[in-house]
Formats: C-alpha cells, structure tokens, sequence
C-alpha cells in the first residue's frame, strides 16, 4: 500500500489504518514512512505493516481509539523489546513498560472501572480492552 503525501508531508488519513489516522501527524508519518520502507524490504503484507505498527509503538502508545505520544522513546512491551524472532505476547500498543502511575492514569482517561485496586498487569489487561472496545465504537460510528 503506497502512501501518498500531501504537501505537509502527511499521509492521507484514507490510507492509514482507523487508529493512526485518529492520531497526530508523528504518528501517521512515523507509520507511513516505515511501511514504506518495509514494504521495499518485505513486500506489501503482514509483515510490513507489523514492523510499521513495531516502529509506531517505540514512539506511541494506544489510548481508546488512537495513538498519543510516550513520554519516552522505546519499547512498549516484551515483545517489542525481543524482535522479530520473539514469540511473546504483545500489549496492543498499551505501553506496558510504562509507571503503574502512568498506567493508572491512562485508565482513568479511559473510565477503566476497578482500576485502583489492579496490579500493573491487569492494568494493562484493562487499558488494552477498554482500547478495543473504544476502536470498535469508534469504527462503527464511521
């Protein structure tokens, strides 16, 4: 899928996936350019488009139905830290690297209900639901 940019340097949104085009221009331009290049590298499929969503997530993290920026650079989950030959489960671009403050934070942006007496890991469980379902909504509304 070749992007085409406008004048700014952004991606058309149309071409995007739901969720970037949701999100700030460093994001949409952080994916699209990857996917450019991975696409040269591995060809239009999956594996292009997961090392583009690999390179958004060392810059972004997902709340509700879009990305924002981390506070910091860097992976956003085991997986994410191991590569393309690890086989662990990802966070779905919840920034499970980040603080539980940060984390709790997220989750009460997201009306996470509970969230006060969950650990850093069912934090994240929570926040990566309450992301799927507000991606959802989110498509259905158009």
């Amino acid at each position: 899928m070749a992007e085409e940019e406008g004048t700014s340097g952004t991606p058309d949104p149309g071409d995007l996936p739901s969720t970037i085009a949701r999100s700030d221009e460093k994001a949409q331009r952080t994916y699209a350019k990857t996917l450019e290049h991975a696409e040269e590298e591995y060809g239009d499929g999956e594996r292009a488009h997961r090392t583009a969503f690999a390179a958004l997530k060392h810059t972004h993290e997902k709340v509700g139905d879009h990305w924002e920026p981390k506070g910091r650079k860097g992976p956003s989950d085991a997986q994410a830290e191991g590569g393309r030959d690890t086989d662990r489960p990802t966070a779905g671009g919840v920034d499970a690297n980040a603080t539980k403050e940060h984390l709790m934070d997220v989750a009460k942006r997201l009306d996470v209900p509970g969230r006060s007496s969950m650990s850093k890991d069912e934090l994240v469980s929570a926040i990566q639901r309450a992301n799927d379902r507000a991606t959802r909504r989110a498509r259905e509304q158009g």
